[in-house]
């Protein structure tokens, strides 16, 4: 007969179990379906630097610890935007790599500012709901501030059943809801008439919002009547 195991060799498995029950990590990807729009007939730089393709939500709720890595899903998903928006696209890691090109009429570096999400059971419905924020900073092709858009992305998607999927499902919406703001959006901006009519980005112009931050909307649920 093999020995008793001792209680703490037992409960070592069941506590492991209950450390996994309580982490949520999710790491959403930005496929983007192929946009239908006419890029704009201009050169310019996207700056994808170590901060947002590293970017990670993390936080404590409901004794539970929950990790979005939005990073690698969004370096994909601003891939896809600008190169559906612009003719001509160059991907950057840094501002001194942007710097060492030529031809550039300006440089686009996203950011996200706020990533917030709400649970089926916070919206009180069977749906959950995620808000992203970003800033996308505009530059001369020297590195200079000439500009800065922000939009805010809202999606929503019914409960899975289960929080990881039903929490990427969430985030996946909320992506491509800005990603399509922005396509449609990026056109009538000051900015991008000014690189479609051939101008090279000047320090000093003024701030334009893309779109209002928008908060997550939670929806009430009727109560049934009583029986």
């Amino acid at each position: 007969m093999h020995p008793l195991k001792s209680p703490l060799a037992l409960l070592a498995p069941l506590a492991m179990l209950l450390a996994a029950c309580n982490s949520v990590r999710v790491a959403p990807e930005g496929q983007l379906p192929k946009a239908l729009v006419q890029p704009m007939k201009a050169h310019v730089g996207l700056v994808l630097d170590d901060e947002l393709r590293a970017f990670k939500h993390e936080e404590t709720r409901s004794s539970a610890e929950w990790a979005v890595d939005l990073g690698p899903g969004h370096e994909q998903l601003l891939k896809a935007v600008f190169g559906a928006s612009f003719s001509t696209v160059e991907v950057f890691r840094n501002f001194d790599e942007a710097r060492a090109a030529t031809g550039l009429q300006g440089v686009f570096s996203p950011r996200i500012e706020q990533y917030s999400f709400a649970t089926a059971r916070e919206t009180g419905g069977t749906y959950w709901a995620v808000t992203i924020r970003y800033r996308i900073g505009v530059f001369t092709p020297q590195g200079e501030p000439a500009d800065s858009l922000t939009l805010t992305g809202y999606g929503s998607a019914g409960d899975a059943g289960r929080a990881a999927p039903s929490l990427v499902n969430a985030t996946r919406a909320a992506m491509r809801d800005a990603a399509a703001k922005l396509l449609v959006q990026m056109p009538r901006q000051p900015v991008a008439q000014k690189l479609v009519a051939g101008e090279i980005l000047r320090a000093g112009e003024s701030t334009v919002m893309v779109d209002p931050i928008e908060t997550v909307p939670i929806e009430a649920v009727a109560t049934p009547p009583a029986g």
